[in-house]
């Protein structure tokens, strides 16, 4: 059945848009009037415009959305729509008629779209899995390769129950480190505008005094004069060479070669190295864990995790720890060798396939990576805090400084 978004007026002649599906514009028409609504304009919705490959319309806002780096469809609202599918399915209710159930109940406007155009490929024959693949955008090779693996094995809604897990997980450990950082983030970006305020608009009328001294002026003012002149006389170019450079660096990162620099810095650095990996080990381990217990096959499993891990260095890691598995050897032994692996993620690996117990125990690793990470999170934000204030009085301190020594010193000259 095709989705419509459509516009329309009601009886108290308010305007209102929305998504719903009908057989026809005309079905759709008979439905709003029910409703009280008079539909004024009806499209519909396709799955080429939803994923992009139309070029107008609807799909020209994709486009551009995707060049931003925006999917529309946050981690929250695909768990919760994964649950509620989950659900119906769980109820044995049939797949297309779970499926027309769940768009009428999805609120966020993409993700219906995009769950009508999946729902309209699974009533044409076919399979969930493929139907969601053709938006990669919002379904990942993760959530897709599960979906297949339920399809295939008979357990489509502990599959789905899984999925929706996973993604809560992650999104709420986001939310964390977001939430975390967002206080450093502000009281920098407060500090940068009222000190280049300072050095634009205030020094320089301050400083005017000290022009017509015929005093040495102190090593710390000369500096204070020499960099609020620079600000004030320069600073559209500033304004224009810092976004070149940041744009520079970006594109350079993208290349292979300043990934891996990029990556390996990353893993190396201090106090924040030890984060990010922490974080790429507990993504690794979940995801894998939640992959082999959905029925996916170990070798498509490490595929689809190299994929997810974002450091190319452990992403490497996990390939060549595939190709050895694929030659016989455990999944332990490749990841004791490369060394960026510590040693409870390949001990425990190793007893996990032992005792047949793999999934257990790498979710064991996943919960204990991710309390390291909110504790260290946790730790670093109560430490800069008091960093940043102390950085931010330091800067002021030495403005202040710079400006009242010569003042000091044109007194003592003044006769008394």
């Amino acid at each position: 059945m095709p989705v419509f978004e459509y516009t329309g007026l009601t009886e108290a002649g308010k305007n209102v848009r929305g998504i719903r599906d009908a057989e026809s514009s005309k079905v759709l028409r008979q439905i709003l009037r029910k409703d009280g609504v008079y539909l004024t304009d009806a499209r519909a919705a396709e799955a080429g415009a939803v994923a992009g490959e139309e070029k107008t319309g609807l799909g020209r806002e994709v486009d551009v959305g995707a060049m931003l780096g925006f999917t529309g469809v946050s981690s929250q609202d695909l768990a919760i729509a994964t649950r509620q599918l989950a659900t119906l399915i769980a109820a044995g209710i049939p797949l297309v008629e779970a499926l027309t159930a769940l768009v009428e109940q999805v609120e966020q406007p993409r993700l219906k779209r995009i769950m009508g155009a999946v729902k309209q490929k699974v009533n044409e024959g076919s399979s969930l899995a493929d139907a969601l693949g053709e938006h990669p955008k919002v379904f990942s090779a993760l959530y897709a390769n599960m979906i297949r693996a339920g399809e295939s094995s008979g357990a489509l809604d502990v599959v789905l129950v899984r999925l929706a897990d996973l993604t809560e997980s992650q999104a709420q450990l986001r939310n964390k480190i977001i939430g975390a950082m967002l206080y450093p983030a502000i009281m920098v970006v407060v500090g940068i505008a009222i000190v280049s305020i300072l050095f634009v608009v205030v020094i320089p009328k301050v400083t005017k005094i000290f022009e017509d001294m015929n005093v040495a002026l102190p090593w710390t003012t000369r500096i204070l004069i020499s960099v609020s002149s620079f600000a004030r006389d320069y600073w559209y170019l500033v304004l224009a060479v810092l976004p070149a450079v940041v744009f520079g660096v970006r594109r350079w990162v993208k290349t292979p070669r300043g990934r891996a620099w990029w990556d390996r810095a990353q893993l190396r650095a201090p106090v924040f190295g030890e984060l990010v990996r922490m974080l790429a080990l507990s993504r690794f381990a979940k995801t894998l864990a939640t992959l082999l217990a959905s029925g996916v096959p170990l070798l498509t499993a490490m595929d689809i995790v190299k994929n997810i891990v974002s450091n190319t260095l452990l992403a490497d890691v996990i390939e060549k720890a595939r190709d050895s598995i694929r030659e016989g050897e455990s999944i332990a032994a490749p990841l004791k060798r490369s060394g960026q692996f510590p040693p409870l993620v390949y001990h425990m690996i190793a007893i996990g396939e032992r005792s047949g117990q793999l999934e257990e125990m790498l979710q064991n690793v996943a919960k204990s990576y991710e309390a390291q990470v909110e504790m260290r999170i946790g730790a670093l934000t109560s430490l800069l805090e008091p960093v940043m204030i102390v950085a931010m009085g330091g800067g002021v301190a030495f403005i202040v400084f710079s400006i009242l020594m010569p003042i000091m010193q044109l007194n003592t000259f003044i006769p008394q």
